[in-house]
């Protein structure tokens, strides 16, 4: 069931470097723009030392709000683009958002095409 004024978030994890590559196929699939935070990695692809010394990886997070029925769409752009079939490249979900604030252009998008103010 799709409630009225719900969205989805759609949260991928990448390396560092390939967040470009995910909001383009992002845009690509529909979405309209999203934000990206620095992270590190602690999974099992990340245990790596250099001289005995741990390295933490730097990761990239992607944020991208999207209408659920966009949602596969979008995700489905985000794991071929990157490359989130092979190990150790990544992960991405999705997670059901109930209210969202601060949309206005959507809101404005949105009464345009049914020909409001």
């Amino acid at each position: 069931m799709i409630c009225e004024g719900c969205k989805d978030l759609i949260v991928t994890i990448v390396k560092k470097g390939w967040a470009d590559q995910v909001m383009q196929a992002a845009r690509n699939a529909g979405s309209e723009g999203g934000t990206v935070l620095m992270g590190r990695g602690t999974g099992i692809h990340e245990m790596q030392s250099f001289l005995g010394i741990p390295i933490e990886p730097e990761k990239e997070i992607v944020l991208i709000v999207v209408e659920p029925e966009q949602t596969d769409g979008v995700l489905d752009a985000i794991s071929a683009a990157a490359e989130l079939d092979q190990p150790g490249m990544g992960i991405a979900f999705v997670i059901p958002l109930s209210r969202v604030a601060g949309r206005v252009h959507m809101l404005r998008k949105k009464e345009e095409e049914e020909g409001g103010p």
